[in-house]
């Protein structure tokens, strides 16, 4: 196991530990060894291996142990005891939006509650409201977020299902039974939430590709398998599907099962009206419903298929009946960013506030991964939860990055970080620095964290007043949605777009796969008025910055092109971007 891995087998032993009511100290101890372990420069594998885990702050022996067995064969017995030991009734109720592990084992030891339907029942019964410690609007809560977690619990996230796809098919397209494989359905379009992942192989041997798909590593459980076609239950839950098609049917399946559905029925009209007939099997001359195979119009891959139907290829992204057919047959459809595109992130986080990096592992990290600029955006001062910066300490961090950045061109590196900040939008729009502050930097990045219940109109006025400040560079995370996790603040996103579009304030698309935020509907009216997207990953640990792939196929998905994102500018367009949107705005305030 990697560092990752470990610190979350330790945060979780500290959740069990808590359920379990055993002493608090012993708890935060686990958290604390996982943070520690989380913030290391070095491989967690070399200290293990040179015996330094002691060096570490709040290592202790026992602690050392455990982690060593933990990098060195992948399991703990005593994790494995400790879950065992806890109803796991009581691990899904911490899935309920606002219960934490002390809530859950009051509700264990007082009312008796060890599922989530007893836990449904005793809200209902009143029970949970005379708890001391809870009340009306306590159990109120309760019931609104098992009615959310059971809106979305067969849900999932795109990263979760790209990194389970992906080691599976790889393998499937490594054996040689296998003459063509990818994945389908919503994650193939990029949808940012996924019901299960659909895989399809051509194959002669269908036997064979699905004796492969159902003994992967991560296959927990095959629930169901017939001569074409498995299903499997993977990590985390994850139904994943395997059909097994001939070759000649593989581009009409795969158009087929990548959907959407109304991409499809639109793609089956088309058919009829020029005497055809599409279905999963293939595009036939024919009035009626076939699978004749002397009527069927050879397709060699999708290209084919939408060429026969008067359409350019339409790539999946696009596939959600919400334009692309206008656009394919006048030949209008947008030549899609790539991810490659992107010259940097505009909202990052360091150590100095809630990331895990130093400025200087940062400048490396962004160096190697072959970025012109990243800027650094730390929480401001409201944001205490985050160890958000006061003035006097912003001002130490801009002379900080002004001397790193010497030392970059010194080296003779060509990257530039950019000194910034994620600047909180307070009540009524007012921001969290003043003025003088804000322009002293570069980018500025302007969030709500705090008061998600205000009315759609008194967040929307909140956000159209930081807009038209002129040193707001861009919106962060219009909505403060976290997908199946908790649903975006009330606020008009149109009216937030035109205003943007006024003052020539950019909309961030938040690439974190919590967020995608904006959503990728809003972005072609957000693109019709004229307004920029800047893809950034909000990155608080080295990891994150894969996430800018991510939000690139979510820009994909709403129809952007290079031209639409300010960061794939280099690093001087940028800067002069960067400079004439304050111009602009300062123009339309005057």
């Amino acid at each position: 196991m990697d560092k990752d891995q470990v610190a979350e087998i330790l945060n979780r032993i500290g959740v069990l530990l808590e359920l379990k009511g055993e002493n608090p100290f012993k708890t935060r101890a686990y958290a604390n060894a996982a943070r520690t372990l989380e913030a290391l420069s070095e491989p967690l594998e070399t200290l293990v291996a040179e015996k330094r885990l002691g060096g570490l702050k709040g290592i202790g022996e026992a602690l050392q142990e455990k982690i060593t067995l933990l990098v060195t064969t992948g399991r703990l017995p005593y994790y494995e005891e400790l879950r065992a030991s806890v109803p796991p009734g009581l691990l899904a109720m911490l899935e309920i939006p606002g219960l934490g592990p002390k809530k859950v084992r009051v509700l264990n030891e007082r009312l008796g509650v060890e599922t989530i339907a007893q836990l449904e029942a005793a809200c209902r019964a009143g029970q949970v409201a005379g708890l001391d410690g809870f009340g009306e609007k306590t159990q109120a809560n309760i019931l609104a977020g098992i009615e959310f977690h059971r809106q979305y619990q067969s849900k999932h996230r795109l990263d979760v299902a790209l990194q389970l796809a992906g080691p599976i098919l790889a393998s499937l397209r490594s054996h040689p039974a296998v003459i063509r494989c990818d994945v389908a359905g919503s994650l193939r379009r990029s949808k940012e939430v996924i019901g299960d992942i659909d895989f399809l192989v051509s194959s002669k041997e269908s036997a064979a590709a699905l004796d492969l798909f159902t003994r992967q590593p991560g296959v927990l459980s095959v629930t169901a398998r017939g001569d074409t076609k498995a299903s499997v239950i993977l990590q985390d839950g994850v139904q994943a599907d395997l059909r097994v098609v001939a070759d000649a049917e593989y581009p009409f399946a795969l158009a087929y099962f990548t959907g959407s559905k109304e991409h499809n029925i639109v793609m089956r009209q088309r058919a009829i009206q020029r005497g055809l007939r599409l279905n999963e099997y293939g595009l036939y001359r024919s009035q009626e419903e076939t699978r004749d195979p002397r009527l069927l119009v050879p397709c060699r891959d999708e290209e084919e298929i939408f060429r026969q139907l008067g359409l350019d290829y339409i790539p999946p992204e696009l596939r959600e009946d919400r334009g692309e057919f206008e656009a394919a047959e006048k030949g209008a459809l947008p030549r899609l960013l790539e991810w490659s595109d992107l010259k940097g992130s505009l909202h990052n986080h360091s150590n100095w506030s809630d990331g895990r990096q130093s400025l200087e592992q940062i400048a490396v990290m962004a160096e190697e991964l072959g970025c012109a600029y990243w800027a650094i955006t730390d929480h401001s001062r409201s944001s205490f939860q985050a160890r958000g910066l006061e003035p006097a300490r912003l001002r130490e961090q801009i002379k900080a990055i002004a001397e790193l950045n010497r030392k970059l061109a010194d080296a003779g590196s060509s990257l530039r970080l950019l000194t910034g900040a994620e600047v909180d939008i307070l009540a009524e729009g007012r921001l969290d620095y003043d003025d003088g502050l804000l322009a002293e930097l570069e980018v500025v990045v302007a969030s709500i964290h705090q008061g998600f219940s205000q009315s759609e109109s008194e967040t929307t006025k909140r956000l159209i007043k930081a807009a038209e400040n002129p040193h707001v560079h861009a919106l962060g995370h219009l909505t403060g949605r976290l997908l199946l996790e908790r649903e975006p603040y009330k606020v008009n996103q149109q009216a937030v777009i035109d205003a943007c579009a006024a003052t020539g304030t950019w909309i961030e698309l938040n690439s974190h796969p919590l967020r995608f935020d904006m959503d990728w509907r809003l972005w072609q009216y957000a693109k019709s008025k004229g307004v920029k997207c800047v893809i950034n990953c909000d990155a608080h640990r080295e990891e994150h910055a894969g996430y800018l792939r991510l939000g690139a196929q979510i820009a994909r998905k709403g129809w952007l092109e290079k031209g639409d994102v300010v960061n794939t500018l280099p690093l001087d367009a940028l800067k002069a971007a960067l400079l004439a949107k304050r111009k602009q705005s300062s123009g339309k305030r005057g």
